[in-house]
């Protein structure tokens, strides 16, 4: 690949499987990995849990341990009313952390550095958070636009902002995991080709001494890339569970 950004190409799979307002819809390389991140969060969870001892072994302990830590963020940030949303959150860092995780793989896609996969990711959540808000509170759910207590000379102005705040959320959401996938695997990409464009002079005669520098700094950036496509699935999960409570506790 001769540029950074030619690894987050889409690339058609298969012919033409039907038209959407005109436009062929085919089976892509983003579609595949997206299926792969599904499919091994699953397998993942389904060989860790099989045995079910009762002293569990590596796979069984981070599989509880990954469980466990993310039954107690949604308790602890969004309150007891969102245990019922547990499944769907978990649902959702499981997905985002298996696509960063198999974004990792020389030579795969890192899904979550497309914009629209977020965007859609996001628009299904805040479309769940929406739907909460009116079921549980009825059209009191427009009260989370007007703070209490705010003298009503700046009310209105209030409320405009709280409501391009509340709207801008999904796009946030989907924008911060975005850049965050895409700078840091072109990050990558350069370090790579600039230590193979460095090892390579030193093969032909250019001693400078230099080569393996920026292969050691790869190395380092891809073992902090694991720790930035854990935490981003953190995050989102965290800001899916601050959104809920907003929208269950209506502040």
């Amino acid at each position: 690949m001769a540029s950074p950004l030619d690894q987050f190409k889409l690339h058609d799979l298969s012919a033409p499987l039907f038209e959407l307002a005109g436009h062929p819809v085919t089976f892509t390389n983003s579609s595949l990995f997206m299926l792969c991140a599904v499919a091994g969060a699953t397998l993942f969870f389904a060989l860790a849990m099989r045995s079910q001892a009762v002293v569990p072994g590596r796979w069984q302990l981070f599989a509880e341990k990954l469980y466990g830590m993310i039954a107690d963020m949604v308790s602890n940030v969004a309150g007891e009313k969102a245990k019922p949303f547990f499944p769907f959150i978990f649902s959702i860092f499981l997905f985002i952390l298996f696509a960063n995780m198999l974004g990792m793989i020389p030579h795969s896609l890192t899904v979550t550095s497309h914009i629209v996969v977020n965007l859609a990711l996001a628009l299904l959540v805040f479309a769940v958070i929406v739907t909460t808000g009116f079921v549980k509170n009825g059209l009191h759910f427009f009260e989370l636009f007007a703070p209490k207590g705010a003298p009503a000379v700046i009310m209105p102005f209030l409320v405009v902002i709280e409501i391009i705040s509340f709207l801008i959320r999904p796009f946030s959401l989907a924008i911060r995991l975005f850049a965050n996938m895409l700078a840091g695997h072109i990050l990558l990409k350069v370090f790579a080709g600039l230590a193979a464009g460095m090892i390579g002079a030193e093969a032909v005669g250019i001693h400078t001494g230099l080569g393996l520098l920026p292969l050691a700094l790869n190395v380092a950036i891809t073992g902090f890339e694991f720790f930035v496509a854990f935490l981003q699935a953190f995050i989102f999960s965290i800001l899916i569970s601050v959104y809920l409570r907003d929208a269950l506790e209506l502040h």
